[in-house]
C-alpha cells in the first residue's frame, strides 16, 4: 500500500519517496518482500503519489513479480478492498503492507507469515503494544484495546479474500514487540527513530 501523501510528515516528498537513511522507505519494504517468501509483489498506488507510481513502474518493468495496481484514491481501507478485489480473485489470503515500514526485511515478513499459519486462520491482524511504541520513541496513534492491553494495529497483516472471512473466528492478532514492526513513520520524529535504530543495527553488524 503506496498511495500517501505524506502530509504528517511535511508534504514535500510523497509519503512513500521519504527516504530513510538515504533510501525511499517504498523501496526498502520492496526489498524486504523480495527477501521473503512471497511469490508476488502488487503495488497499490493512487493519484495522490503520481511520482511513486512512476517510481514503481520503473522498478516492476525490471521486476516480473512485480506489478503495479491503480487504486481511486478514497482512502487506505477503499483502495485495499479495491486491490483486494483486483488481485485476490484465487481466493487465497494476502499479505498487506504499508509503505511505512522502513525497518522491515525478509526474516521479520516470513514471521508473519509463519504466524498467520500457526493461528489457523484466513487473517491475520498484527499488532504492537502501544508502551513498546513510546520506548522507541515513534508515534502511537490510533490505539484500541485486545486483552486488556493497550495496542496499536501494525501495517503489516493478512487479508483473507474467500468465504472463510464471513466466520466469526476467521480472523486472529499476533501481537509483537519486533521494533522492525513497531516503526513506522507517519512524522518527521518517526524518520529519526528509524534511522537511528537502523544505524544501530549496522554498527552491530560491522562490530560482528
Amino acid at each position: 500500500m503506496c498511495g500517501g501523501r505524506g502530509t504528517r510528515l511535511g508534504g514535500e516528498t510523497e509519503k512513500p519517496l521519504r527516504p530513510v537513511a538515504g533510501r525511499p522507505m517504498v523501496d526498502r519494504v520492496l526489498d524486504a518482500l523480495a527477501e521473503s517468501r512471497v511469490e508476488a509483489t502488487h503495488a497499490v498506488v493512487s493519484p495522490h503519489a503520481t511520482r511513486t507510481r512512476e517510481r514503481l513502474a520503473e522498478r516492476a518493468s525490471d521486476s516480473p513479480s512485480l506489478s503495479v495496481v491503480d487504486a481511486p484514491g478514497d482512502g487506505y481501507v477503499a483502495d485495499l478492498q479495491f486491490a483486494t478485489d483486483a488481485v485476490g480473485a484465487d481466493g487465497a489470503p494476502l499479505l498487506t503492507v504499508a509503505a511505512d515500514l522502513p525497518l522491515l526485511n525478509g526474516a521479520v515478513v516470513n514471521a508473519v507469515l509463519d504466524a498467520a499459519r500457526a493461528a489457523d486462520r484466513d487473517s491475520l491482524t498484527v499488532c504492537v503494544p502501544a508502551a513498546r511504541k513510546r520506548e522507541l520513541g515513534v508515534s502511537a496513534d490510533a490505539t484500541t484495546e485486545i486483552g486488556g492491553r493497550e495496542v496499536v494495529p501494525a501495517g503489516i497483516n493478512v487479508v483473507g479474500t474467500s468465504s472463510e472471512t464471513e466466520r466469526d473466528d476467521a480472523g486472529a492478532v499476533h501481537l509483537t514487540d519486533d521494533a522492525r514492526i513497531a516503526v513506522n513513520v507517519n512524522y518527521p520524529s518517526d524518520v529519526r527513530t528509524a534511522e537511528r535504530l537502523l544505524e544501530r543495527d549496522t554498527d552491530h553488524h560491522t562490530d560482528r
